[in-house]
């Protein structure tokens, strides 16, 4: 099993920043480093959305609507994940999950919740 435990979120004003970050543990987290790691987020009322992602070797992706302001990155030695988000605005207001795929299963973490708004 992975378990996976975002921290982070919160509430910030327009134009903040945040940093989530995602700790995995478990019996197969010490294949950590050979997963794709990502981060998805959900909106009231929305489906949810894949915001970024970074493959074992540091290949990453991010959505359009994040594209230059959020960062994702991977500490393999610390089994964490992390997104900078900078220049936040309203509307990436969501609960925020670390999302793990691994030897084709999926593991998602609980979600943390982030809120932009003055």
């Amino acid at each position: 099993q992975v378990q996976l435990v975002e921290s982070g979120g919160g509430l910030v004003q327009p134009g903040g920043s945040l940093r989530l970050s995602c700790a995995a543990s478990g019996s197969r987290s010490t294949m950590y480093s050979m997963g794709t790691m990502g981060w998805h987020r959900q909106a009231p009322g929305k489906q949810r959305e894949l915001v970024a992602t970074i493959t074992s070797i540091g290949s990453t992706n991010y959505a359009d609507s994040v594209r230059g302001r959020f960062t994702i990155s991977r500490d393999n030695a610390k089994k964490t994940l992390y997104l900078q988000m900078n220049s936040l605005k309203p509307e990436d207001t969501a609960v925020y999950y670390c999302t793990q795929r691994l030897l084709g299963d999926d593991y998602w973490g609980q979600g943390t919740q982030v809120t932009v708004s003055s």
